[in-house]
């Protein structure tokens, strides 16, 4: 298998952990969908990050490569078994893969990180302060009343625990935290996530990739123990704004 995508996209990083926890051979090919090549179009037509490519099935958006991988690869389960707790868990992956999308990668990491970096752009600190201050706080209350006070949301690790502590290392790297005095639960949670070990790897090699210049990634993932893919479907040049998804 090859996923094409890398760890800091927290959608990559919800189908690569899960791909760890299910112990999957797979590949990588850490590009950046700014740079990704026409061929990259022709597997990902909307331009977003992951791509599973496994044989000849060719599959985009993180919630569906990871329902693939629990129906194709059920053990141990991404989901928990009861369809009434399947279904809480679809909605708070949804709930973090669009709001926490929104403000914590568009509005807050797009903004002070990628546009700045890839784009030259400045960021507009008044904007970013409302996401900070008053946007990302609220949605930090709702979240704070559905965190489970002990292990995961629905007993094992599900996809909607990890797409959670995806997000928040995302605030992070943009220089957000999870204030555990106003979020307890929520921080004490994330930190349960990042402690498991196919997410605490997948931190390591998150930290191989922002310590490395576009051209040097894939070597500092290799040396940081990633199987990377021979052949990239990544480019030189930047080729304007797109959703990772």
């Amino acid at each position: 298998m090859l996923v094409i995508g890398n760890h800091v996209s927290p959608y990559a990083r919800k189908v690569l952990v899960a791909l760890d926890l299910k112990g999957l051979d797979y590949e990588v090919d850490p590009i950046v969908p700014f740079y990704g090549t026409d061929a990259f179009t022709r597997v990902s037509p909307l331009r977003r990050i992951p791509v599973l490519i496994d044989g000849d099935l060719v599959l985009n958006d993180s919630t569906v490569i990871c329902e693939y991988l629990d129906e194709a690869y059920p053990e141990p389960p991404l989901m928990p078994r009861s369809p009434a707790d399947r279904a809480r868990a679809r909605w708070l992956e949804e709930y973090a893969d669009s709001r926490l999308g929104d403000l914590i990668i568009w509005r807050l990491f797009y903004a002070r990180i990628v546009g700045p970096r890839v784009f030259k752009t400045v960021p507009d600190e008044a904007a970013i302060a409302q996401v900070t201050d008053v946007e990302l706080p609220a949605a930090l209350d709702w979240i704070e009343a559905r965190a489970p006070d002990e292990g995961f949301l629905f007993g094992n690790l599900c996809t909607a625990d990890i797409s959670y502590a995806a997000f928040f290392r995302n605030a992070l790297l943009a220089g957000w935290r999870i204030d555990p005095a106003r979020w307890p639960r929520t921080a004490a949670w994330v930190a349960r996530v990042e402690a498991v070990p196919a997410f605490a790897t997948s931190i390591r090699y998150e930290q191989a990739i922002v310590g490395a210049r576009g051209h040097e990634r894939a070597d500092a993932m290799r040396a940081a123990g990633a199987r990377i893919s021979a052949t990239s479907f990544g480019d030189a040049t930047p080729k304007g704004s797109i959703m990772l998804r």
